[in-house]
C-alpha cells in the first residue's frame, strides 16, 4: 500500500508543468503553442525570457529529485526499498510526460530526468550532466546532448552501481526520452532543428 500511495503521489508530483505555471506567472504566451510546443525549459527560452527559462529548468528538475530523495531518505521506515524507488522514478517521470493537469500533454522529460538521477545519486546525475553540456556545447542542439545523454545515463550508472532496479528504470526513461524525441531525431537528420537560443518565430 506504502509503495502505491508513494507511486500516486510521485506522479501527481511530476504533473506539475513548471513550463506551463512560470510562463503564466510570467505573461509569456503559453509553451505548448510556439516553437516546438513543447513545454520545457528550450521552449521556454526561446520566449526571449531566460529567466523563466532557468525556473521552467530548474522547477522540472527539482520535482524529479524531490521525489527520488524523499523515498532514498524516508522509504525504509514506510518499508519502501530500491524496487519502490526504481517505480516513484518512472512515475514521477511519467507525470512529467503525461500530466494529469494539464490534459496529458507534457514536455519531454530532459531536466526532469535529470533530477532523478541527482537524487539517485550526484555524481551520476553529474555525469549525465556534463555529457549533456558537452554535446550542446560542441553543436547547440539541446536535443542532441539530451538524446546522447540519456543513452549515456544507463552505462554511468550501471558502470557506478551494477545492475538492479534502478538501473531498469533508467533505462526505461532512457528508452521513453528517446521516443519523446521522435520528432527532433527527424528535424536532425534533415537539419532542420532549431539551435538552442533561437527565438520563436
Amino acid at each position: 500500500m506504502n509503495t502505491l500511495l508513494a507511486i500516486v503521489a510521485a506522479y501527481l508530483l511530476g504533473s506539475v508543468s513548471f513550463a506551463v505555471v512560470v510562463s503564466k506567472l510570467f505573461g509569456l504566451s503559453d509553451p505548448r503553442t510556439y516553437g516546438s510546443k513543447n513545454p520545457g525549459a528550450t521552449n521556454v527560452l526561446r520566449s526571449g525570457n531566460k529567466v523563466a527559462a532557468v525556473l521552467s529548468l530548474l522547477g522540472d528538475g527539482a520535482k524529479g529529485w524531490l521525489a527520488v530523495w524523499l523515498t532514498l531518505t524516508y522509504g525504509d521506515r514506510f518499508g519502501l526499498g530500491e524496487t519502490a524507488t526504481a517505480l516513484v522514478a518512472i512515475a514521477v517521470f511519467l507525470g512529467h510526460l503525461w500530466p494529469v493537469f494539464f490534459k496529458f500533454v507534457g514536455g519531454k522529460g530532459v531536466a526532469t530526468a535529470l533530477g532523478i538521477l541527482l537524487g539517485v545519486n550526484p555524481w551520476l546525475g553529474l555525469a549525465t550532466l556534463v555529457t549533456w553540456v558537452v554535446v550542446v556545447y560542441a553543436f547547440r542542439y539541446s536535443s542532441l546532448g539530451a538524446l546522447v545523454a540519456a543513452i549515456f545515463a544507463p552505462f554511468f550508472y550501471g558502470l557506478l552501481f551494477g545492475p538492479g532496479p534502478l538501473l531498469l528504470a533508467i533505462f526505461v526513461m532512457s528508452g521513453l526520452l528517446i521516443y519523446r524525441h521522435g520528432t527532433n531525431i527527424g528535424n536532425l537528420m534533415q537539419g532542420k532543428e532549431s539551435r538552442l537560443g533561437s527565438k520563436k518565430k
